[in-house]
């Protein structure tokens, strides 16, 4: 069976616009990646996949490619679009990337690790007019990596294995697992990246590996959420009394259990701010208390008595 085009591996027509090639990659990147794909050929059809894209995603790359196509016995030997001096990964490393295996019990879930990020990242080429003599660093990477509110508060170390692309002594593509330890630093505000020294793409001729930049994202909870990078919303449950009267209530919280002043005649839907007890950053954010009312079941007669009392009082004193 002949091999198939580029045009054929994401599955669109010669004449598709840029907008049709990246729906079809998106799509087909999802459904092989090794990660979730139960392919036995995913990885390979994941770098086959990115190649693809890597070349009809830029208009003189797609331009040469199609010349190629028309006049198959006009380019170099191996049907490499970018000739024998091209890409020095061009044996499938186009468009490789790192992927996450998750483990049971892992800090890292799933969804912790953002790989449409890797991937944007790793379709950037090595692609030079003549063969490169000298070392050349790999690329540098980037992927999003979301921990949780606390880890920012008292720092925090993960580990996490990661699939990643290196070549074999025959120059192919291969992947092999790397487990890396992640140190998260007390303070770390959302945005920041954590770099990864030497684990970016492999370098070639002798070259330095790149790095890998984490970029932080928070996971969001209803009741938990950061703002500003570095300022954090939490909702808390307040008595009806607690809210009439105020006074001095203990309140859990990611910075530790907190004494704070409600004051009184508080209403569902109010703040209080308590000044740097936000994530403790070099410039420590605030910590922004959101008030809930909770109304308490009633579960006994005596409860419905009170409440009927209560009710009596504030119908005399509407009156």
């Amino acid at each position: 069976m002949a091999e198939k085009n580029y045009y054929e591996i994401l599955g669109v027509a010669k004449d598709a616009d840029k907008a049709e090639i990246k729906k079809a990659y998106r799509k087909l990147v999802r459904k092989y990646h090794p990660d979730v794909s139960k392919e036995p050929d995913a990885a390979e059809r994941t770098v086959e996949i990115n190649r693809a894209y890597e070349t009809l995603s830029n208009k003189e790359k797609r331009v040469e490619y199609d010349e190629m196509l028309a006049n198959p016995y006009g380019r170099s030997a191996g049907g490499n679009p970018f000739g024998q001096g091209g890409n020095p990964f061009g044996n499938g490393f186009n468009g490789g990337g790192f992927h996450y295996e998750r483990h049971e019990g892992e800090p890292f879930g799933a969804g912790d690790f953002n790989f449409e990020d890797l991937f944007s990242s790793f379709r950037q080429s090595h692609t030079r007019s003549e063969q490169p003599r000298g070392p050349i660093k790999g690329e540098d990477q980037h992927a999003e990596l979301s921990i949780d509110i606390y880890a920012a508060y008292v720092g925090a170390e993960r580990s996490m294995t990661l699939n990643v692309p290196t070549l074999d002594e025959y120059g192919r593509a291969v992947y092999q697992n790397k487990t890396l330890n992640v140190k998260i630093p007390k303070g770390i505000a959302e945005g920041q990246q954590i770099r990864l020294a030497g684990q970016g793409l492999p370098g070639y001729n002798g070259g330095e590996n790149g790095d890998l930049y984490l970029k932080i994202k928070f996971h969001d909870q209803p009741d938990l959420y950061v703002k500003n990078r570095k300022d954090v919303y939490q909702t808390i449950d307040v008595k009806p009394w607690e809210a009439v009267l105020g006074g001095k209530i203990i309140v859990p919280t990611a910075s530790g259990r907190l004494q704070v002043n409600l004051p009184a005649n508080s209403q569902s839907g109010k703040s209080i701010r308590l000044k740097g007890k936000g994530i403790p950053a070099k410039e420590a954010g605030d910590l922004y208390l959101n008030i809930r009312i909770n109304v308490p079941p009633v579960e006994s007669e005596a409860d419905r008595a009170a409440w009927e009392k209560l009710a009596e009082h504030f119908a005399v004193k509407q009156a």
